[in-house]
């Protein structure tokens, strides 16, 4: 059996001035000062990507996960 690919990832995530994008390795891909803003643009990313898009909520836990 073949090996599977790690699956790409695409966090939206809570930060202490505003919301940020993050990547599977935590590297940042982007900040916000809105959740929405956040939500939109991280959106993009995983669409670009092909990639899991996971938004927490404020206290850090997972609000939805979507696939694209």
């Amino acid at each position: 059996m073949a090996a599977r690919k790690p699956r790409k990832e695409v966090h939206t995530v809570p930060t202490d001035k505003g919301w940020a994008n993050r990547a599977k390795n935590n590297r940042r891909i982007s900040n916000h000062r809105t959740k929405a803003l956040a939500e939109k643009a991280g959106r993009k990313v995983a669409i670009k990507r092909h990639a899991l898009h996971i938004v927490h909520k404020s206290d850090g836990s997972v609000a939805t996960k979507r696939s694209y």
